[in-house]
């Protein structure tokens, strides 16, 4: 699973539904045993802490056996290559291989040189499926269908890979998307994305149900992409006269926050906020991503 274009509608509605089972399950403390005896490897050639210790947990409450590696303190930090890395990890059979890598189309390659299912959770600029899953199980768990709802990401459009796998999922499930930024951090190809342009936080929360911000790299600054922080939160940042102003908005925040950047502390601490609910629909998400896997073996 590295990509939500290899998903059909069908697919993602029996990921929600799997989900939504695991997390009814949880609550009433029933326990699965789907991946017993099976080992899952957390492959992260790049810092994580949601998606790590979500797919960490998720496999640990199906029952699945999970080895961490990061590339700090192993063969990778002496230079070894992706594909020897693969190839070592491969040779000790584990069943999946849940993989994050700052290479683009990382995981995809991933799947031509190992025999473990590959589970993409992150690779560059390229994609992030679970987090797209999660974040639309948490919009239907609020409106139930996505069919005609407005769901606008404002932020640093061109380097990321959740915005990527948002747009294609949101569309798949009938919604309208609007993405925001500075013309520094939008595509050069966004013709090709059908989603709609708004040039400022302003005009997207009029026009949008649900509003998504991104995280913003001090990197971004320093190359002088973006201007000061400041600037970038009075024309990109939602603040609290956002919510003040259109009661029936929700926010979201795929993580890590920059407080008074992206997204103000007393908004994504607000009634309207779903960053906690993202959170813990990533857990159960997860879940049901490694069960489909395993069912297709």
């Amino acid at each position: 699973m590295t990509s939500i274009a290899h998903l059909t509608r069908s697919d993602a509605e029996h990921i929600f539904h799997l989900a939504r089972k695991f997390r009814e399950d949880f609550h009433q403390g029933i326990h699965q045993h789907s991946l017993e005896q099976k080992v899952v490897v957390n492959a992260f050639f790049e810092n994580s802490t949601r998606t790590k210790n979500s797919f960490e947990i998720a496999a640990l409450r199906l029952g699945a056996k999970v080895v961490s590696f990061s590339s700090t303190g192993s063969s990778v930090a002496k230079g070894e290559s992706l594909f020897d890395t693969l190839q070592t990890l491969d040779a000790m059979f584990p069943d999946v291989i849940v993989m994050r890598n700052s290479l683009s189309g990382s995981a995809e390659y991933a799947t031509r040189y190992v025999g473990a299912s590959i589970l993409n959770a992150g690779d560059g600029k390229h994609e992030h499926p679970s987090q797209a899953l999660l974040d639309a199980l948490t919009l239907l768990d609020v409106y139930e269908t996505l069919e005609g709802k407005c769901i606008g990401i404002v932020g640093d459009i061109v380097h990321s890979r959740v915005a990527r796998s948002n747009v294609l999922l949101l569309r798949l499930l009938g919604a309208k998307v609007f993405v925001c930024g500075p013309q520094t951090l939008i595509p050069t190809d966004l013709s090709t994305w059908n989603v709609q342009t708004c040039t400022t936080v302003n005009e997207l929360i009029e026009e949008c149900d649900t509003v998504m911000a991104l995280r913003i790299q001090k990197e971004r600054m320093d190359a002088g992409l973006i201007g000061s922080a400041g600037e970038y939160r009075k024309f990109y940042g939602i603040q609290m006269e956002h919510i003040e102003t259109k009661p029936s908005l929700y926010v979201m925040h795929p993580g890590p926050v920059n407080y008074g950047v992206e997204i103000d502390f007393d908004v994504a601490n607000s009634h309207r906020s779903l960053i906690r609910k993202q959170v813990t629909n990533g857990v159960f998400i997860r879940m049901a991503m490694l069960s489909v896997l395993k069912g297709r073996e």
